[in-house]
C-alpha cells in the first residue's frame, strides 16, 4: 500500500511542476515571428495591473465590424454611437460582481475563482484612443488577424437571445460606460482572465505567451512586438 507520505510528496512535486510550467510558460513566446502591419487596424492590450482587456475599434470599416450592431442593444447604441473604442475582458462572475463599488472581493469570491465557475464579459466603452503607457500596449494588425480576434471575442459571449441580443447580467457595471454580459466558459486558476486575453492574441496570430495567468505576462509578450513591422505588407 502506498503511504500517505509518499502520496503527499507526489502531489507536492506535481504542484511544483505545475507552478514552474506556468511561470516558464509566461516567458515562452507563441507567434514569435508576428510583425505589426503598417497602417493596420489599431488594437490595444490594456491592464489595470491585475487584469487585461483587449481594446478594439468600435467600428472598423475594412472588416465591416460594428460592435454596437453586434451587441444589438438599442440603449447602448444611442448612448455610445459617438465613441471610438470598446474594451472586452472575460472573468469570474463572483470576482467581477464582488468588485462593485470599488471594493475588493471577499474571501468567498476569491476562493471560488480557483475552481471552475461562472463567467461574465466586461464591456467598457472608450470615448477616445487609449494612451500608450506602462499598462497600455498599442498594436497594428492586419484585417485577417483582426477578424480572427473579433471572432474569438464574439464566441466568448453567451449565445444571443431570441431577439438577437447579447444578454446583460446587470443594467450597468462599475461606472456609466461599462457593462457586464453573460459569457461562455468556466473560470479557474488554470483558465484566468489574463489567459483569456492571451489566448485571443495567440489564436489571432499575434505574439503571446505559451501560458499567461498574470497581466504582466500578457503585456510583456505584446510589448515585444512594438518595434517589429512587416515592411512587405
Amino acid at each position: 500500500m502506498v503511504s500517505f507520505r509518499r502520496i503527499s510528496s507526489r502531489c507536492m512535486q506535481a504542484l511544483v511542476a505545475l507552478v514552474v510550467f506556468i511561470m516558464m510558460g509566461s516567458l515562452v513566446p507563441i507567434n514569435r515571428d508576428f510583425r505589426q502591419t503598417p497602417d493596420g487596424i489599431p488594437i490595444f492590450v490594456v491592464s489595470n495591473g491585475l487584469h487585461t482587456d483587449v481594446v478594439l475599434p468600435l467600428r472598423e470599416a475594412r472588416t465591416g465590424q460594428d460592435w454596437l450592431q453586434e451587441l444589438h442593444q438599442p440603449a447602448l447604441t444611442a448612448q455610445f454611437r459617438q465613441y471610438q473604442y470598446v474594451a472586452f475582458g472575460w472573468g469570474n462572475e463572483g470576482f467581477y460582481l464582488g468588485s462593485m463599488g470599488h471594493k475588493f472581493p471577499g474571501p468567498k469570491a476569491v476562493l471560488g475563482a480557483l475552481f471552475p465557475s461562472k463567467t461574465l464579459m466586461h464591456v467598457d466603452f472608450y470615448r477616445g484612443t487609449p494612451k500608450a503607457g506602462e499598462l497600455v500596449v498599442p498594436l497594428r494588425i492586419s484585417p485577417t488577424e483582426y477578424q480572427r480576434l473579433t471572432a474569438y471575442v464574439r464566441n466568448s459571449f453567451q449565445a444571443p437571445d431570441s431577439l438577437g441580443q447579447y444578454q446583460l447580467r446587470l443594467p450597468k457595471g462599475y461606472a456609466s460606460e461599462d457593462f457586464f454580459f453573460l459569457a461562455r466558459g468556466r473560470y479557474s486558476a488554470w483558465r484566468t482572465c489574463n489567459d483569456w486575453t492571451n489566448q485571443g492574441l495567440k489564436n489571432s496570430g499575434i505574439r503571446a505567451a505559451l501560458k499567461a495567468p498574470f497581466a504582466a505576462s500578457v503585456l510583456f509578450q505584446a510589448r515585444q512586438s512594438l518595434y517589429r513591422v512587416d515592411k512587405n505588407y
